[in-house]
């Protein structure tokens, strides 16, 4: 959580060297389930002022009223005043998106010597532009503090105008509009480049997930990165920003619930006072799976590994809930929670992830959440409006599908459930998982299967996958070697994994015919072929010219499959509508190696020495088809204005450093990070390996 402290009263002024101190004590693990990073990983900032300015997030903007002549916005703002008493002119201007004055007003306002006071302002705006998802509109509120004839503070916020709506029976309206939720659950490490915030970084893992069709995050299980909540101000993505994964009760063994007691209420308030004006914020989260859903639950007997299963799999209620009315210490944090929320902001509603769907649970039992979250138990849908009626219901961590990119187990329509159960070991020779989309965990199911569940309630008001990226620790269903998650419908590189391309053809009008697997088997092999499509109503398999047949979607199934018998050459689909040719994919058997192909994302970045331009590094034959079982070890290096901040490959069992500058390709591909180390001019990436000529991009500073 950020947080801030004054320094003035503790500098020396002039020549004297002031030195800040700051330290960071993680040595007490393991404190998460997951990789947390260690030290400063957000970004930190000296903020200097007059003696009267603005507090510490010291405004908040809300929208009471909008309608298509007007928009009144409320600017409520806390002014600090450091000396002796003064009396203040007050200055607050809204400009728009292209920086036109839209509003002004003016307050005076008399502080005492070292105090606080709130002054309340009513904004009007004529024919406000809202924010939506997909021309997601910001105002600034310039906030002035005029001291006589002297500006002693400049404050920017940056807000939206838009209004939320929650049905029990039709889900979730935006500007008075239905919007089905189409979420995923985001960890906050970024892949090679740890936890340490990187802008660029957070802004790519948001354009793959738009570009699937996403339009909600949930920051799992912390308080996120401010340039987070800001991208996804400026690109239109809703935001369930989430606090706390455990309460009083711990998951693992020096994690946040040795400290709940004592900084929770400090934590929360700060996070709500830091985040209430983001437009993209629709829900405040304050808990995920946390133990005090149960009555009788501790995982202080359970090895870090058990954890990871056994959270996810509930726990049995204790049946004395269903007749006890008397409020538990557990409903009572809950309500406690909530009310520190209320206290700072009334305009959006409170939700908890919850694996206990039982009208039992605490949290439920409580009344304090305004939108019940479900984690999984796709089998209780259906049944909530008479479980719960009159609620909300939220699919707040769904599926669970275990996956590993270019890795495929047939016969494709049999479910691999690992493992079996929490309690039962588990392992495997190959530490994969199917790319077939069926493979999961026992409390989970296949991304097709929730996404149908969701799609067919209207009450649903949607879900947040589990999850968007995989992410660096947790690696179920396997431990040691494997190092990062499985469950990403983007592979840790951000390599898409097929899965990816289902979501696209469902949640977009981006026309969709992917087809997969590869086409390098061994002769006579038994193979499936799947395809995910949209803009049709059928598609045609050809292998080397011959029909393989035509297959369509059912309603229980967004995917066709073809069984066939693998012989070298040309894999073709053609998907088509009304009997015309909509799209066509051809997939090739690939010869031996022969290139290295460098693919950066950008080829033009910021010389400012945090811009970065992600390379694709794939390996392909004389023809240009990707080689898809090539795993040679590249080695990077650079000339220029930039440097490799990282390395990888989605392989979650890769144990070589993230930093490392040379890097194995897994199924064919690998990515390097290179970023500007601040002077203008070109970076010249080079790729080499044995038996194959070396590679070169040239990237831009400017």
């Amino acid at each position: 959580m950020s947080f801030r402290y004054e320094l003035t009263d503790y500098l020396y002024y002039g020549d004297k060297e002031n030195i800040l101190v700051v330290k960071a004590d993680n040595s007490l693990q393991p404190n998460s389930r997951w990789y947390s990073g260690s030290g400063i990983y957000r970004n930190v900032w000296l903020v200097k002022t007059g003696d009267v300015h603005v507090d510490h997030w010291g405004t908040y903007i809300t929208t009471p009223e909008i309608t298509k002549e007007k928009a009144i916005v409320q600017i409520e703002t806390t002014v600090k005043n450091s000396k002796e008493a003064s009396t203040i002119q007050l200055i607050t201007t809204i400009l728009d998106q292209q920086k036109n004055k839209v509003a002004t007003t003016e307050t005076k306002l008399t502080i005492d010597s070292k105090s606080t006071n709130q002054s309340k302002q009513t904004i009007e705006v004529p024919s406000p532009q809202l924010w939506e998802l997909e021309n997601p509109h910001l105002y600034t509120a310039i906030t002035e503090i005029k001291k006589g004839e002297e500006i002693t503070d400049r404050y920017e916020t940056m807000f939206g105008i838009r209004s939320f709506h929650w049905d029990a029976e039709n889900g979730f309206f935006l500007n008075g509009k239905p919007v089905k939720i189409l979420g995923v659950c985001l960890h906050h490490d970024l892949g090679c480049l740890g936890t340490a915030v990187n802008t660029r970084a957070i802004e790519r893992q948001l354009e793959i997930m738009k570009e699937m069709g996403v339009n909600a995050i949930r920051t799992s299980h912390n308080p996120p990165a401010p340039e987070l909540l800001h991208l996804c101000d400026q690109m239109g993505i809703l935001v369930q920003d989430e606090t706390f994964d455990m309460w009083r009760k711990r998951k693992s063994p020096y994690d946040y619930a040795h400290y709940f007691d004592e900084w929770h209420e400090k934590d929360l308030t700060d996070q709500i006072l830091r985040d209430r004006n983001h437009a993209s914020i629709f829900m405040w989260s304050i808990g995920n799976e946390v133990l005090e859903q149960w009555t009788h639950a501790d995982a202080d007997t359970l090895s870090l590994m058990e954890a990871n299963l056994i959270l996810n799999a509930g726990h049995a209620i204790d049946p004395a809930l269903l007749v006890d009315t008397t409020m538990s210490v557990q409903s009572l944090i809950a309500r406690s929670l909530a009310a520190i929320v209320k206290q700072y902001d009334t305009t959006r509603v409170i939700t908890a992830g919850n694996n206990e769907v039982n009208p039992g649970n605490h949290l439920f039992r409580s009344e304090a959440l305004d939108v019940y979250g479900f984690n999984y138990h796709d089998e209780y849908f259906a049944s909530f409006p008479q479980n719960f009626p009159g609620k909300i219901l939220n699919v707040s961590e769904s599926t669970s599908a275990l996956m590993t990119r270019g890795y495929y187990e047939m016969p494709s329509d049999h479910i691999y459930i690992r493992p079996e159960s929490w309690d039962k070991p588990f392992d495997l020779p190959i530490h994969q998982c199917s790319s077939y989309d069926n493979c999961h965990v026992p409390w989970g199911s296949t991304h097709e299967k929730t996404w149908l569940e969701v799609k067919k309630y209207p009450f649903i008001t949607g879900l947040f996958v589990w999850t968007g990226f995989d992410y660096l620790g947790e690696p179920t269903p396997f431990w040691w070697p494997s190092r990062s998650s499985f469950f990403g419908i983007v592979d840790l590189a951000g390599i898409p994994k097929d899965i990816y391309y289902m979501y696209q053809s469902e949640w977009t009008d981006t026309p969709v015919l992917h087809v997969f697997p590869h086409w390098n088997w061994k002769k006579g092999d038994t193979i499936d072929i799947w395809a995910y499509y949209n803009h049709a109503d059928e598609v045609e398999l050809f292998i080397n010219g011959e029909s393989q047949g035509i297959q369509s979607k059912t309603d229980d199934m967004l995917h066709v499959c073809w069984r066939v018998t693998y012989e070298p050459g040309k894999l073709t689909a053609v998907s088509r509508k009304d009997g015309k040719e909509i799209m066509r994919k051809e997939i090739h058997t690939a010869g031996e190696a022969a290139e290295i192909r460098l693919i950066p994302d950008r080829d033009v970045i910021h010389a400012n020495g945090t811009d970065l331009s992600f390379v694709t590094v794939e390996i392909r034959d004389k023809d240009g088809n990707l080689v898809p079982d090539a795993n040679q070890l590249i080695q990077f290096s650079t000339e220029g204005r930039g440097f490799i901040a990282g390395t990888d490959n989605g392989d979650q069992n890769d144990s070589r450093s993230l930093k490392s500058h040379e890097r194995n390709v897994f199924y064919g591909k690998a990515i390097v990070v290179l970023q500007s180390n601040g002077k203008k001019g070109t970076i010249r990436l080079k790729a080499t390996t044995e038996g194959l000529p070396d590679a070169f991009v040239n990237i831009t500073a400017q």
